[in-house]
């Protein structure tokens, strides 16, 4: 009897995809194939990401570019965007419209780690990246008794650890604000920001830097500034931004396409990525003791944001939409 002959691939190398990472489609190239015990896996490249996220992915997870797919990717997204914020800022205890008393947050713990079972359905997020874009952000990954560690088991997906990091109770009223400014009363952040994210983060390695921290602690901060502005800029087109605001973005592009969205937008947008980085911390390979020192980095990076809330959010920033914007944002 003739041994079964491997399974052929539907993709080919270079060939232009769509991928899931996380629950989101994006374009993507299919680098190199690898066929193991009847197991087809790609080696993908998202179109304009660094290449540490470059990663091996299984065939499940990779969509043909055509058009019904990129009408699905852009169902997923407005899916996504749609009420964000809203929501977790629900979970974090807050209503859109309503505003929290100022005050010290309740001491919690800074890390808040949870088996949560997801609802079992057709998951876009089938496997776990084996990218990294920093030592401290991304250290090596747990072993798992698996019979192929570059492919997660659905098991593995659904009992994902998922990160939960702290607004601080001072930094909340901005994100209702933020909300209100935009959605409600149909105002735009005024692009290119007076201080960019890319300003605030380069202040406060600075400011560590300043008060004498030892030369590893120094570096951990390096890594962990340059990871903020990674998942910034990878972010913020997909996850971060209101649909009121899409125009804006298209703008910026088109006319600043040369630039990180890093040096154009600022502390508000950048604020909104913290809602949103523990969903996407999840997707990181790290083991319980590198994700506390990772989030207590963050949790530190959100207290200078408390300490500096003054000058880095006000409404004057904020500008109202022309008609003609209006037009655009229908």
């Amino acid at each position: 009897m003739a041994p079964k002959q491997d399974p052929k691939p539907k993709f080919q190398d270079g060939e232009r995809v769509l991928c899931f990472h996380g629950p989101l489609l994006y374009e993507a190239k299919c680098v190199k194939i690898n066929i193991k015990e009847k197991q087809i896996k790609y080696f993908i490249h998202y179109s304009g990401w660094n290449k540490n996220w470059d990663e091996w992915v299984p065939e499940s997870r990779v969509l043909k570019y055509v058009d019904s797919n990129l009408q699905k990717q852009k169902e997923l997204q407005k899916a996504n965007q749609d009420h964000y914020v809203e929501g977790r800022m629900r979970g974090q205890g807050v209503a859109p419209n309503k505003k929290i008393a100022g005050g010290p947050a309740p001491q919690q713990k800074n890390l808040d780690m949870t088996k949560t079972k997801k609802n079992k359905q057709k998951s876009p997020g089938g496997g776990e990246g084996t990218s990294a874009s920093g030592e401290v952000l991304h250290p090596p990954r747990r072993k798992r008794a698996r019979v192929d560690p570059t492919v997660e088991s659905e098991e593995t997906f659904l009992n994902r650890v998922e990160v939960k990091v702290k607004i601080p109770e001072e930094l909340k009223p901005w994100l209702v604000d933020d909300w209100d400014l935009i959605t409600r009363q149909k105002q735009l952040f005024h692009l290119p920001a007076k201080k960019n994210v890319e300003s605030v983060l380069e202040d406060y390695a600075n400011y560590k830097k300043s008060r004498g921290h030892s030369d590893n602690r120094e570096f951990a901060v390096s890594e962990v500034v340059s990871g903020i502005r990674e998942y910034f800029n990878v972010m913020l087109g997909t996850q971060l931004l209101y649909k009121f605001e899409r125009p804006q973005y298209a703008d910026i592009l088109s006319n600043h396409s040369d630039a990180p969205v890093s040096q154009i937008y600022g502390a508000p947008h950048l604020l909104r990525l913290f809602v949103r980085i523990g969903s996407m911390l999840a997707y990181t390979p790290l083991d319980e003791k590198s994700m506390a020192l990772l989030v207590n980095y963050l949790q530190d990076f959100l207290k200078y944001l408390v300490k500096n809330s003054t000058t880095l959010f006000s409404a004057s920033d904020y500008e109202v939409a022309p008609p003609e914007y209006h037009r655009k944002a229908v």
